[in-house]
């Protein structure tokens, strides 16, 4: 049964990959084809939807900096945005259910207000996935988004306490013993190596955070997030995470097939689902809004209210237990999963194209900027720069490095992860923090004298976005960049890339020529 389920999940998903539609799109339309068909979740599909959220949530606290949490932006922007959006929707399902009452049954202030509030969530699985495929996850809004997904997730977690009653457990105080036990815990991640035994390690912790909260009423997910960030400072957390990453996409398509496998709705509640669709731009301007009131700039509110602008699989969770409480009607959970289903797809969809859209607008945006700017948002100043290399992962810092002993002060590195830029900054680097796919970047950076900008990005797509948007900004120097297949060299090329790398090829051709050396 679950082979059935796995391959409409890759026809599905393939389908719309070849359209230019992300794949979580199509596992969601293979969950409702074969609710369709009359399937309905297993177990172990809905073991494989359990598995992929709690090893998310794990990665997730592996690249959180708490740092990130305390910011105002993040933790008043949560807050604010919960209380207002759930004021606003309340009272306009209250005045839907006045006057389409026979689509939507009757709607006290009760009810609207649990939906409401169940609609507030944004979704951490879908929001991760897309931040992740476009390479944006430490980006600053990246960073804001994923703040304020971990601050709905406490809010979950609290009215789940709450609403169930299910307080703590007497024994919940001994969780803090996990604290003292973290220098031997480091030590096991330290044996682990660099195989196989890696993510296996991960998969314990990850599911050991879980297991361990809910011995004592807590929820469990909040403990694979917790355990996460206790690993976070480790120098092998990055590492743990990136070999997590297959296993974690693979688990998670069940989550995006159970969605759709949970019921499949008649015509009224289609339409009531595409009223609550209807509603999700107001969510992206109340976000927009707040953020922009927060001094952020206007490209990051406008990005981070952008793909904060869905629907959470936390809703169906609440509305499960509304429901389960007789609190709301039964087919509310239906509308709901559906609602959660089109917002993923409309995030999906959107966001592919939110860069060039902001290129589009960015002169009304920043013009609802706040006059005052945060100290993260001041543009940063690069000087005698004659080479710049954008993206410092493993390729990056290798290129930068060797330039640096060429040219000396002339070469700098530009990363979106800010803590990795202060450390190398503490070092004598010349370094900056910045988002590549930033218009407004380019467009306020001094690179007239820039002759070569070297894209050592994992990621094609965000390398011909970078190219565009410096051609935008009047460069004229060289660019190069790295691709790992044969068929990202071509597109790479077509795009205005000057040198493309193939990243295998030349690894290996550089590996023979010092091999060499030995015998001649």
């Amino acid at each position: 049964m679950e082979y059935i389920f796995l391959l409409f999940a890759f026809v599905c998903g393939l389908g719309v990959k070849l359209v230019g539609i992300p794949p979580l799109v199509g596992y969601l339309v293979a969950g409702f084809l074969l609710n369709a068909f009359g399937f309905l979740a297993t177990p172990a599909i809905t073991t494989f939807a359990n598995l992929g959220i709690t090893i998310m949530l794990f990665t997730i606290g592996l690249k959180l900096n708490l740092k990130d949490l305390s910011k105002r932006e993040v933790w008043a922007g949560s807050i604010a945005h919960t209380l207002l959006w759930v004021v606003v929707i309340t009272a306009f399902l209250i005045a839907a259910g006045a006057v389409l009452s026979a689509l939507t049954g009757q709607m006290d202030w009760q009810s609207a207000a649990l939906i409401a509030f169940a609609l507030s969530f944004s979704s951490t699985v879908c929001v991760v996935k897309v931040l992740e495929e476009a390479g944006e996850s430490k980006t600053r809004h990246g960073k804001l988004a994923i703040g304020v997904l971990v601050m709905q997730d406490i809010f979950a977690v609290v009215f789940l306490v709450v609403a169930t009653g299910k307080i703590p457990s007497l024994w919940a105080p001994l969780l803090l013993l996990i604290i003292p036990l973290m220098p031997l815990l480091k030590r096991v991640l330290n044996q682990s190596g660099h195989g196989e035994l890696l993510p296996l390690t991960g998969f314990i912790f990850a599911l050991g955070g879980y297991h361990l909260f809910e011995l004592v009423n807590i929820k469990g997910d909040l403990g694979a997030l917790i355990f996460g960030l206790l690993f976070a400072p480790h120098a092998k957390a990055s590492e743990m995470a990136k070999s997590l990453l297959a296993f974690k996409d693979l688990f998670l398509i069940g989550f995006f097939l159970s969605i759709g496998l949970t019921a499949l709705p008649d015509i009224s509640m289609l339409m009531m689902s595409g009223l609550l669709v209807v509603i999700i731009p107001i969510k992206f301007m109340l976000f927009f809004w707040l953020f922009t009131r927060l001094q952020l700039r206007g490209r990051t509110a406008y990005l981070g209210g952008l793909v904060l602008s869905n629907y959470s699989e936390f809703g169906l969770i609440v509305g499960a237990l509304a429901v389960s409480l007789g609190m709301l009607g039964e087919k509310w959970l239906v509308v709901l999963a559906v609602t959660t289903s089109i917002s993923f797809i409309f995030t999906s969809i959107v966001y592919r194209y939110s860069h060039s859209i902001y290129q589009r607008i960015k002169e009304p945006v920043k013009k609802l900027e706040s006059p005052v700017r945060l100290k993260e948002d001041i543009y940063p100043e690069i000087t005698r720069a004659k080479i710049l290399v954008v993206g410092l992962g493993r390729v990056g810092i290798g290129a930068f490095t060797s330039l640096n002993k060429i040219a000396d002060s002339r070469v700098w590195g530009m990363d979106a992860d800010r803590t990795k830029i202060q450390r190398m900054r503490r070092d004598g680097m010349n370094v900056i923090n910045g988002d590549g796919e930033d218009i407004d970047l380019w467009e306020n950076l001094d690179i007239r004298h820039v002759q070569l900008v070297l894209l050592a990005l994992p990621s094609i797509e965000d390398a011909i976005n970078i190219t565009k948007q410096l051609k935008n900004a009047g460069y004229s120097g060289k660019i190069a960049a790295i691709a790992r297949y044969e068929d990202e060299v071509s597109a790479l090329a077509d795009n205005g890339v000057d040198k493309v790398f193939n990243f295998f090829t030349e690894a290996g051709l550089g590996f023979a020529e010092e091999s060499l050396s030995l015998v001649e």
